[in-house]
């Protein structure tokens, strides 16, 4: 492969002083590697191993800290799902190298969060043509807060921005794939994008389905709690019982995961939409527990009914 950059803290993530924030509990700390800036969590770079976990044919996960990876390799390409970190690009390189001897191709962003698209600048110095939805784009060519984690993700360079981006959805032919990347709506954020792998029903939902628990709703910028319900529903529709789930963090999964995720999402909206219409206040659903019967991992409980509660109250 072509000579990469070296391995520096990327300089488009910076954690702001302590100011407001939603909430962030001893269960987000301990998942801090998988969401948070690792510069900001104090990672050793250094000690993070790229795992490379075979799916179907031609077709990887890579896990290392951030979202998953997915990769196919071929004779047409070779083409990857996010890319983590700046800092680990150099390890990311050499597990795919370990696949094939090819240079990466082509880069989807399923969103525009630094812990997938971190490796944009390198991947796209080095020729790597990065694709996203037309609201992931926008949101990297101007400074972010992601305000859960109280945390600023800088505009990117030319190099990290998408150079090809869609609407709806946008259709690739590679190594005898046929591979749809399309649009959900505003769900995790307002451009999450979804990819399917059509000949090998193998789907990469990004952070629309994740395998930590209380999922992260980026409210604040577009996410939305019933559009991660009808996302959920619309990837359902598209996929089958044998189909395999590359989500945005976790395990490999199946259908039954991402439904059971889906219908744990449902169930938690509908009690705070009832709170809401039964005029109690904020901290009165709190006090309800509308997560009740479900692993209080993830994201800290009051801060996500937070953001559940303000996403169906905005969107009135």
């Amino acid at each position: 492969m072509p000579a990469r950059s070296d391995s520096t803290p990327p300089a488009h993530v910076e954690t702001r002083p302590p100011g407001r924030t939603l909430g962030v509990s001893l269960a987000v700390a301990l998942i801090g590697a998988t969401l948070m800036p690792t510069s900001a969590m104090g990672q050793d770079f250094d000690s993070v191993q790229i795992a490379v976990v075979p799916v179907t044919g031609s077709i990887y996960m890579l896990q290392g800290s951030g979202g998953n990876i997915g990769v196919i390799v071929g004779a047409d390409g070779t083409f990857i799902v996010d890319d983590q970190y700046a800092p680990l690009t150099d390890k990311i390189a050499d597990a795919i190298e370990g696949i094939t001897d090819d240079p990466v191709d082509f880069v989807i962003n399923t969103h525009w969060h630094f812990d997938h698209t971190g490796g944009n600048e390198n991947f796209g110095g080095m020729g790597a043509v990065i694709v996203s939805h037309e609201n992931s784009r926008r949101r990297m060519t101007t400074d972010q807060l992601v305000e859960l984690f109280d945390t600023e993700q800088s505009a990117y360079s030319p190099e990290g921005l998408p150079k090809i981006t869609f609407d709806e959805s946008v259709r690739f032919h590679l190594n005898g794939e046929t591979i749809d990347v399309f649009y959900v709506g505003p769900a995790h954020t307002d451009g999450d994008a979804v990819v399917y792998f059509r000949e090998s029903n193998v789907m990469h939902t990004g952070d629309v389905f994740v395998r930590y628990g209380l999922p992260f709703i980026d409210q604040p910028n577009g996410g939305d709690v019933d559009g991660i319900v009808e996302a959920v529903a619309e990837i359902a529709r598209r996929t089958d019982a044998e189909t395999v789930f590359i989500p945005g963090h976790g395990p490999l999964s199946s259908r039954e995961d991402l439904l059971a995720f889906g219908d744990m999402v449902a169930t938690i909206r509908d009690r705070v939409r009832e709170g809401i219409a039964a005029g109690r206040s904020f901290d009165e659903i709190v006090a309800s527990n509308p997560t009740r019967g479900y692993p209080e991992e993830g994201i800290e409980t009051r801060a996500f009914v937070r953001l559940v509660y303000d996403s169906l109250v905005e969107g009135r």
